[in-house]
């Protein structure tokens, strides 16, 4: 909700001021530089996997979620940004390709050969069982679409982390 209040307030600004807005809506941006206390999906993996701590995966990790690498999301911001003013949005940025939890806790314990076992807890009743963006506004307006995939994003996120935690 407070998120939507923000760009309520956005575009108020936007009407009252005159004021040249860009709305984007981000979803699941991950990649180097991530802090490891961040609570992000996939920094917990990472750092739980390097520190061979369990994988805490809330519920059966069939819900899903979609994973934009921080080059893709930072090539789609600029192109938002470069857009004419009377473009504002709001417009979903991300990877619209779905990976269940489960399948990235694997890929992240494959990755860092790690010994981790999955440790499975309740699962919060506000957790959505699905995340993923309709980016064809992104698409059109911006002729973008992100080009990283997963594993290819998470190795690099690895080695980030393997250096920053001195692994």
């Amino acid at each position: 909700e407070g998120k939507r209040c923000a760009e309520t307030l956005f575009f108020d600004y936007k009407r009252q001021h005159n004021l040249d807005i860009k709305v984007a809506r981000l979803f699941n941006t991950y990649g180097p530089n991530m802090h490891p206390d961040d609570g992000r999906v996939v920094s917990n993996f990472i750092v739980q996997a390097l520190q061979g701590n369990p994988i805490t995966i809330y519920g059966d990790g069939s819900q899903t979620r979609s994973f934009c690498y921080i080059d893709d999301m930072i090539d789609a911001l600029v192109k938002l940004m470069s857009m004419p003013k009377d473009f504002s949005g709001p417009i979903n940025l991300g990877n619209p390709f779905e990976f269940k939890i489960l399948e990235l806790a694997k890929l992240v314990i494959s990755l860092t050969n790690s010994s981790s076992k999955i440790h499975y807890k309740k699962l919060p009743h506000d957790d959505p069982i699905r995340r993923r963006p309709d980016i064809n506004l992104a698409k059109e307006k911006l002729l973008w679409s992100p080009k990283v995939e997963l594993k290819e994003g998470l190795i690099s996120t690895i080695e980030y982390f393997k250096a920053a935690l001195k692994f």
